[in-house]
């Protein structure tokens, strides 16, 4: 990994020439991100990552935390207890120097050691997952990292929309993919690309499905405006 989002992260953070990052994924064309997005207050918020901030509670640990405006916003405004995680080395950089006072590289596959209360996964969570049959590995290992009681709140969107209708008002799915919210990323920043990744979107009901297989109570927390949503994982 050349950890190209995470250097753009750095560079706006610390005014070195940023550039918007450009995204391809393997059914959409190139388009533009502005990385002062990631920099967000709690005002700027979408409604469900508001949300998801206001359900937070206990001992936290924020899951890809990118530059750290969901993980700040907690441990400044709401005075939480925050772990930051992110395998950006560049990102976790950044978040440091923006005053999280835990904020650690690590993939959360290997996270140990530690409990929570709650544990956030933003920004379309589930695509840390990379493919459909990962769900399982994941969901696992957070429900292993969570106190008695303890909460995941994750969000995702059902991408169905993305896909052409035929005459009767069915979907034209790609058939090499064993579900359709599975995608290809591909980030550009500053001329260079990194290596190509998986990222999973979930609809609701898939995402339900997984959690109880995994003896999760699962709860429709909050709908958006662009087929996005909220969920709540509980024990």
């Amino acid at each position: 990994m050349k950890d190209l989002f995470g250097k753009a992260i750095f560079d706006f953070y610390t005014k070195n020439s940023p550039e918007d990052i450009i995204t391809e994924t393997s059914i959409s064309e190139e388009d533009e991100m502005s990385v002062e997005y990631l920099f967000r207050t709690y005002n700027e918020m979408p409604k469900i990552e508001q949300k998801a901030l206001q359900l937070a509670k206990g001992k936290t640990l924020d899951v890809g935390c990118g530059a750290g405006s969901h993980a700040l916003s907690l441990q400044n405004e709401r005075n939480l207890e925050v772990t930051a995680i992110d395998i950006s080395e560049k990102a976790v950089e950044t978040c440091l120097l923006r005053g999280i006072k835990n904020a650690k590289v690590e993939n959360i596959l290997d996270f140990e050691g530690e409990k929570f209360d709650t544990i956030l996964l933003l920004m379309n969570g589930t695509g840390i997952f990379g493919q459909l049959k990962n769900c399982n590995k994941y969901l696992s290992k957070l429900k292993s990292l969570l106190n008695p009681g303890g909460q995941i709140l994750i969000d995702s969107s059902d991408i169905i929309y993305m896909f052409d209708e035929d005459e009767d008002g069915g979907k034209w799915i790609p058939s090499e993919n064993d579900y359709y919210g599975e995608l290809v990323f591909n980030i550009s920043y500053k001329g260079e690309k990194e290596e190509p990744f998986d990222w999973l979107y979930l609809d609701y009901n898939t995402l339900q499905n997984a959690a109880i297989a995994n003896d999760f109570n699962c709860e429709l927390i909050l709908e958006g405006e662009h087929y996005d949503y909220l969920a709540k994982l509980s024990i």
